[in-house]
């Protein structure tokens, strides 16, 4: 029933890890935030699956991980084509793509560059150009990544994430994670993070064609709600829903946002 494979891909740039489940009709990608330096999709195929277990009849679900070596300077727009050559890989086109965060950013460029890849789109709390907020985000993570201060990014990473309520839930487990799950280096993370300071596709977001969701949060602590009504002003016929109070960790803490986005990707 979960139809669920942890695969990697042997591409011309490298190895890229990836995940499947689910045995719809409709090919459906998933690209994760900046925390895909940390830790990637490798082994999370039966999770994903439990976790999305209302998408597995109307769709086939694909979760990216960007390559497994990253080269110093790599921006967003490449690894929209390292995720391009993973799709013409597997024979992916036409697929609803939900980019979240960092993981928005490719799925703009991947829309902009290679159009036949994307049907619809959904870009989650997420943003076109960097703002103040974004980089002392970055600068505090980047900061503690440096320090090996693996607990400090993920406690960080709550507190900035989730409504007051939420995050004093999370907590625990946040500062669970943050004691058992320290990565062997940095480096990817810290690779990604500087790719996100430098992202800019505010330009050239008219050139994108597909059916296109912006999903915001009003209090977003780490790329700002403006980013998204920003988004969606530049965007051609572009949809936006703004989660009131919910800030970056809305795709978690919003019970209905999976509904949305497959509403909107039917």
């Amino acid at each position: 029933m979960l139809n669920a494979k942890n695969g990697r891909l042997h591409l011309e740039t490298g190895e890229m890890d990836y995940i499947r489940f689910g045995n719809g009709p409709r090919t459906f990608v998933m690209l994760p935030g900046v925390g895909d330096g940390l830790k990637t999709v490798k082994g999370m195929a039966v999770p994903f699956a439990a976790l999305y277990r209302a998408m597995l009849k109307d769709f086939t679900v694909y979760a990216f991980s960007r390559r497994r070596v990253l080269v110093p300077g790599m921006t967003t727009r490449d690894m929209a084509a390292d995720l391009n050559r993973a799709m013409e890989a597997l024979g992916l086109r036409d697929a609803a793509v939900l980019g979240v965060s960092q993981g928005g950013m490719i799925a703009q460029w991947l829309a902009i560059d290679y159009p036949d890849k994307v049907g619809k789109l959904v870009l989650a709390v997420t943003l076109s150009r960097p703002n103040a907020t974004m980089e002392e985000c970055i600068r505090v993570w980047t900061d503690q990544a440096h320090n090996g201060d693996y607990r400090g990014i993920m406690v960080d990473t709550a507190r900035r994430s989730y409504s007051p309520a939420w995050a004093k839930k999370q907590m625990r487990m946040y500062n669970l994670l943050g004691s058992v799950g320290k990565p062997k280096s940095f480096e990817r993370f810290l690779i990604q993070a500087e790719s996100c300071v430098t992202h800019d596709s505010y330009a050239e977001l008219g050139r994108i064609t597909c059916p296109t969701l912006v999903i915001g949060g009003t209090d977003d602590q780490i790329v700002t709600g403006e980013a998204s009504r920003e988004i969606a002003a530049q965007i051609p016929g572009c949809k936006l829903y703004m989660y009131e109070g919910l800030s970056h960790g809305l795709y978690e803490e919003a019970p209905d946002f999976i509904d949305r986005v497959m509403a909107f990707c039917h």
